[in-house]
């Protein structure tokens, strides 16, 4: 909030050239309040912003920005400048920036690392994309079985400070594995003299670095924690991940499944910074795809250009019985879909999932197909619309739409399992597929039943 409010009076230190003032405004902000002016300034002011800005703070702020500025602060900044940026930045944030970019560009920025930290980046780096070993870092605090107490909080003083969190405190055996951890509560409630071996319980939960981000997902929703420890395959401690960039994995992993059930390719940028190339690639696959396959409802149509012709009356339904099977069916797609991605629905539980979505679609059908049947006899009554078959009429559309509604509820939970089941993401099936799905189904279903109830009188 009050970014926002100093936003103007940023614009016009720089108009001015007041360095000396634009510095102490900046100095009465947050960390994220500076990152989201430094955002949203043109790439020239941006970079001037920056080179005012204390070193310390200026890392900071530069973590906080999204990928895209920080692509921009880093072909603008002076070489020096960008050095001692990367070198100053916490080990996940610089992984998470370097893969960002082109490869060419990773090199060079690499070679501008201290030997150290270009030792610990090109580590972070060699793990597989999307994998923990790419969020974690290795400023953690690590202590022995055999230290006391006074010990431990005395090594936190001298080597804390640069550390991602101190809310947990991990032990570990003489060759590195990872034995407990500690909150840093229990330390400070226990006496100094206490040994770290008779406070554990070598109870933890950990994660091993070469798994999928989405299981560190998981596992910090289930356990409720801020930081977890990274093992390797041998047990040894290597690093730690902590919850914020967790969160921005699962941010990115809903953001994906969104555009998927949207019927679309999911993009690697944000929208306003995507190419409208990037754009047409994106959805033109799904939107032929969806296209050709509403060219089958066409079709379905064309097969039954006979009994439309005898009762025109039943083209005036057609857009209100496929609508009602797509809706129903998107509807599940989608609950079933997120319960999924939430882990609350597994393959096993497909049964259960049918069954319930059996029940809730005839029930849904039911309501639907009354009130289909109770419009047409409102309308009949005040208009005489419908002539004198319109009870059959409203019986083909009561009937048509519970079994298209039931249709569409059926499709929309059973073709996420199927996707799963083939190795798919369920995401895949997005909602606009099912929809045309049930379009073609849906037709089948109303002429079937229209011909049924309406032979002898209108066919």
């Amino acid at each position: 909030m009050l970014g926002q409010l100093l936003a103007p009076e940023i614009e016009e230190y720089l108009t001015r050239r007041d360095f000396a003032g634009l510095r102490d405004a900046l100095s009465r902000l947050d960390t994220p309040e500076i990152a989201d002016l430094v955002g949203e300034l043109p790439s020239e002011q941006r970079a001037l912003v920056f080179r005012i800005l204390p070193r310390m703070l200026a890392t900071e702020t530069f973590e906080y920005l999204e990928p895209e500025p920080q692509k921009d602060l880093v072909a603008t900044l002076a070489q020096e400048q960008v050095a001692a940026l990367l070198n100053n930045m916490s080990p996940d944030d610089r992984t998470a920036l370097l893969e960002e970019l082109p490869a060419a560009v990773t090199r060079s920025l690499l070679n501008r690392l201290t030997t150290e930290e270009r030792k610990v980046a090109s580590w972070l780096l060699g793990y597989p994309e999307d994998s923990i070993g790419r969020l974690m870092t290795p400023d953690y605090v690590a202590v022995e079985a055999d230290w006391t107490v006074e010990r431990v909080l005395e090594h936190i003083r001298q080597h804390g400070q640069d550390r991602e969190t101190l809310d947990v405190i991990y032990v570990i055996d003489p060759g590195g594995k990872l034995v407990d951890d500690l909150r840093i509560r229990e330390l400070l409630l226990a006496r100094p003299e206490t040994r770290i071996g008779d406070l554990s319980d070598h109870h933890f939960v950990v994660l091993k670095a070469t798994e999928d981000q989405e299981a560190a997902v998981d596992v910090f929703q289930e356990y409720d924690r801020v930081a977890l420890p990274v093992t390797d395959s041998d047990g040894v401690l290597i690093g730690i991940v902590t919850v914020d960039d967790v969160l921005d994995v699962a941010e990115e992993e809903a953001t994906e499944d969104i555009q998927k059930i949207g019927g679309s390719e999911p993009l690697a940028d944000p929208y306003l910074e995507t190419p409208v190339w990037s754009l047409i690639q994106k959805r033109a696959r799904w939107l032929i795809l969806l296209f050709l396959g509403e060219m089958l409802t066409a079709s379905a149509i064309s097969y039954y250009e006979v009994e439309l012709t005898h009762a025109v009356v039943l083209a005036l339904f057609i857009p209100l019985i496929i609508s009602s099977g797509g809706n129903s069916g998107s509807q599940t797609a989608t609950f079933v879909i997120r319960a999924m991605a939430l882990g609350e629905v597994q393959l096993r539980d497909w049964r259960r999932v049918l069954w319930r979505e059996l029940r809730s679609g005839l029930a849904l059908g039911i309501v639907l197909g009354l009130i289909g049947m109770l419009r047409i006899a409102i309308w009949e009554q005040a208009f005489g619309a419908y002539g004198p078959h319109w009870m059959r009429i409203g019986i083909t559309i009561g009937i048509a739409l519970v079994g298209v509604v039931l249709c569409g509820t059926l499709s929309g939970s059973m073709l996420p399992f199927l996707m799963r089941r083939l190795g798919q993401d369920p995401a895949a099936s997005s909602t606009p597929f099912v929809a045309t799905l049930v379009d073609v189904t849906g037709i089948l279903i109303y002429f079937t039943v229209a011909s049924l109830v309406l032979s002898g009188t209108l066919l």
